[in-house]
C-alpha cells in the first residue's frame, strides 16, 4: 500500500510538479518524431519493412540503456540522468530532418531511443518516490503530462508545415523549449539523498512471475501505444489518402484522448478497481484499432485512434505503481525490469509490425495488435 501522509512537504508538492513537466518534455520530444516518420521513409525511400528495420535501431537505443539507467540512477540519483537524456534528446531531434542515408539516419535514431528509455526510466523512478508521499494513485497524472507532450508536438509541426514554414525552425523551437524547462526544474526534483532515504529497505529477491506478468501486460500496452507513434501518420497517408501535413493528426487525436484521460485518471482509479480499469480499458482499446482499420471513412479512422487513447489511458500507470508493490519485492528491482521489458514493445515492437505490414498490410498489423490488446484484458480478469 501507498505511505498514508496528513500533507506532501513543500518539497515533494515541488518535486511533483518539477516531475510532471519532465514528463511534458519527455512527451513533446517523442512526439515531434511523429509528424516527421513519412518525410524519412520518402526520403530514404524506403518501403514499409525498410522504416520497419530503421525503427528497430530506435529501439535498440532504448532498450541498451534501459538497464544501464538503472544503475546509474543508485549511484547519480535519477534527476541528474534525466537532465543529461533531455540535453541529447534536445541536440538530436534536429538531424533526424537532415539525416539522408540509412547508416546516418540508423545512428541518429539509435541516440533519439537511447535518450528516450533513459527518460522513461529515471522520470518513473522520481515518480514512483514521490508517489510514496500520498496516500493515493498519482501516477496517472504524471503520465497525463506525457500525453500532453504527445498533443502538442505534432500540433506545432503539423501547424508550421500546414503553413509552409520550414520544419528545421519548428523542431528547433522544439529543443530550445525542452532545454529550458529540464534546466529550470532541477533543483526542485528529488536528490539521490532523498530518494535513498526513502527507498525501502527488503531484502533483494530475484523476480518472480508477478513482475514477468506485469512486463509483459505493459509490453503489449506500449507495443499498442508506440505503433501509433509510429504508424499512425504513415497509415493515414498510404491507406486513408491524408496528405503529409495533416497526417499527424491521428497521433493528436489519440494523444488527446489519451491525456484527458490521465488527467482524470488518479480519481478513476480511486474509485474502480484497478483490475477493472486495465480489463476495460485493453478492450476499448482493441476496438479502436478495429474501428480505425475497418472504418469506411477516414474522419471514422481517427475516432478509432480515439478510442484507443481512452483506452489504453490508465492502464500502464497502474501497472508501473503495481510493479512498485509487488510483496517481498523491492521496487529497485521490480520497476526496472517492468519498464524495461514494456518499453521493448513500445521502442521495438513497433518495428515488428512493419514487417507484418510489408507481409500483409498495415491493416493486418493493426488488427494483430488489436488481438493482442484482448489477451491483456481476458489475462486481467483472471487475476
Amino acid at each position: 500500500m501507498l505511505q498514508t501522509k496528513t500533507k506532501p512537504s513543500s518539497t515533494i508538492i515541488s518535486a511533483r510538479t518539477s516531475t510532471m513537466l519532465v514528463f511534458l518534455v519527455c512527451g513533446l520530444g517523442v512526439a515531434s518524431w511523429a509528424p516527421i516518420v513519412p518525410y524519412a521513409k520518402e526520403r530514404l525511400g524506403f518501403n514499409d519493412a525498410n522504416l520497419g528495420l530503421l525503427l528497430l535501431l530506435m529501439g535498440a537505443g532504448g532498450l541498451t540503456t534501459m538497464p544501464i539507467t538503472g544503475i546509474l540512477i543508485r549511484k547519480y540519483g535519477s534527476k541528474n540522468m534525466m537532465l543529461m537524456a533531455i540535453i541529447l534528446l534536445a541536440l538530436i531531434l534536429p538531424l533526424l530532418l537532415i539525416m539522408d542515408t540509412p547508416l546516418t539516419m540508423g545512428l541518429t535514431l539509435f541516440t533519439f531511443g537511447a535518450a528516450i528509455g533513459t527518460i522513461d526510466v529515471a522520470m518513473n523512478a522520481q515518480a514512483i518516490h514521490i508517489e510514496r508521499h500520498y496516500s493515493q494513485h498519482i501516477m496517472s497524472s504524471f503520465h497525463g503530462l506525457f500525453s500532453l507532450g504527445g498533443i502538442l508536438g505534432p500540433l506545432f509541426m503539423g501547424g508550421m508545415i500546414k503553413f509552409g514554414l520550414q520544419p528545421i525552425i519548428a523542431i528547433g523551437i522544439i529543443s530550445v523549449l525542452l532545454l529550458l524547462i529540464a534546466l529550470s526544474q532541477y533543483n526542485s526534483l528529488l536528490s539521490s539523498d532523498q530518494e535513498s532515504k526513502h527507498t525501502e529497505q527488503t531484502k533483494f529477491s530475484w523476480p518472480g512471475r508477478a513482475v514477468i506478468f506485469l512486463g509483459l501486460m505493459c509490453f503489449i500496452v506500449l507495443l499498442a501505444e508506440g505503433s501509433i507513434l509510429d504508424w499512425s501518420a504513415v497509415f493515414l497517408k498510404d491507406v486513408r489518402n491524408f496528405d503529409a501535413a495533416t497526417a499527424g493528426a491521428g497521433y493528436a487525436a489519440f494523444s488527446i484522448a489519451m491525456t484527458v484521460m490521465r488527467l482524470l485518471g488518479d480519481q478513476l482509479v480511486d474509485k474502480v478497481s484497478p483490475q477493472k480499469i486495465i480489463l476495460f480499458g485493453a478492450a476499448i482499446s482493441s476496438s479502436g484499432y478495429l474501428v480505425a482499420v475497418f472504418s469506411p471513412w477516414g474522419w471514422l479512422s481517427l475516432a478509432g485512434f480515439v478510442l484507443v487513447g481512452l483506452g489504453a489511458a490508465n492502464i500502464v500507470p497502474v501497472l508501473f505503481s503495481a510493479a512498485g508493490k509487488i510483496k517481498d519485492v523491492p521496487a529497485s528491482v521490480s520497476l526496472p525490469i517492468v519498464t524495461t521489458i514494456g518499453y521493448t514493445g513500445s521502442l521495438a515492437g513497433p518495428a515488428g509490425i512493419g514487417f507484418i505490414a510489408y507481409s500483409s498490410s498495415l491493416s493486418v498489423a493493426f488488427c494483430f495488435i488489436a488481438l493482442l490488446l484482448l489477451i491483456v484484458s481476458i489475462s486481467y480478469r483472471q487475476q
